[in-house]
């Protein structure tokens, strides 16, 4: 089944999905899946031990993707940043007699006579925009985990991360970070993005962004830790 949750980035979001988490180990099913990778990387930060269960199935989550990946499908969830979603209006008695008027006037629509040419012009780009909207709404979704290395320790790795943040392109949604130690007194930043396929390249995205002047300075390499399609 199908979950949706609200607003994770306030406290009365987090406290839901803390009570939702009571009697649950991973946001749907039996196994971790693509579903908790979405619900982890709408998180903006490291949840508070104030929230006892959501802390918990974070630092588990977060566990698995630096030991094996999350690979399980999952059942769909939907994470929306606020609860007006979840109000559905619902139409006054005027707008359904509107509505019946207007289909009063369908009904004296002439089916049968020509079309002009404008019509046909109007029809063809109603068709075309139509098609284009459809092909957009059909656009599947990835969410990556990144490990993103420095040169060594004396880069400056907040630096580093707010270069990395500052590639923006459409369809691309930076994530939670954190940085890892790596060894040495050297840490590597290792963050979630998720992005829509048909617009971002991850390998474009590495090769033409996060290596390339002028984030080189900071970023040594970056390796693909775990990838998912939502």
């Amino acid at each position: 089944m199908a979950v949706t949750l609200y607003d994770l980035g306030s406290a009365s979001g987090l406290k839901k999905l803390d009570e939702y988490l009571l009697t649950r180990s991973y946001i749907t099913g039996y196994q971790a899946s693509k579903d908790d990778l979405t619900v982890y990387a709408a998180l903006s930060k490291v949840p508070s031990d104030e929230y006892v269960n959501v802390s918990r199935w974070y630092k588990h989550i977060d566990a698995l993707l630096r030991i094996s990946g999350v690979s399980g499908e999952g059942s769909g969830v939907t994470v929306k940043s606020s609860l007006v979603a979840e109000a559905v209006a619902t139409p006054p008695p005027a707008d359904s007699k509107a509505a019946a008027a207007d289909d009063d006037d369908d009904d004296d629509v002439d089916l049968f006579g020509e079309e002009t040419e404008e019509e046909k012009k109007a029809a063809e780009e109603r068709a075309a925009a139509l098609k284009a909207s459809g092909k957009k709404k059909e656009s599947g979704k990835s969410s990556v985990l990144m490990d993103i290395k420095p040169w060594d320790d004396e880069t400056d790795m907040k630096k580093l991360e707010e270069a990395v943040r500052g590639v923006q392109m459409e369809g691309l949604l930076w994530g939670a970070s954190k940085l890892v130690p790596v060894g040495y007194g050297i840490k590597k930043l290792q963050i979630m993005l998720t992005i829509v396929d048909d617009l971002v390249s991850v390998d474009s995205l590495i090769e033409e962004q996060l290596t390339a002047e002028p984030i080189n300075e900071y970023v040594q390499s970056c390796d693909i830790v775990a990838f998912n399609k939502i």
